[in-house]
């Protein structure tokens, strides 16, 4: 993160937080959490845009996701296939 930083205090479970610094690795604790909290506020305004959306079109049907889910699926195939037969 090339972002000025500053020094917070938080306040979380003794199991979460010894958990994190174990799995935190040579970037430490506070690389983690920032990375987690930044995930969070990601999800945050995804949520935030899937609202909208909803309120302005409806709610996405069950078959709508899954025809998005397969899409998906076959890109990652393709970019998988492609990989290989560049390798």
């Amino acid at each position: 993160m090339s972002e000025p930083t500053g020094k917070y205090s938080i306040t979380m479970p003794r199991d979460i937080a010894e958990a994190a610094r174990a799995r935190s690795g040579p970037s430490g604790l506070s690389a983690y959490v920032a990375a987690a909290v930044a995930r969070q506020i990601e999800r945050d305004n995804l949520n935030e845009l899937i609202a909208v959306a909803e309120a302005d079109h409806g709610p996405v049907g069950e078959e709508e996701i899954q025809a998005k889910r397969d899409q998906l699926q076959r890109a990652r195939e393709q970019q998988q296939a492609d990989a290989a037969s560049a390798a």
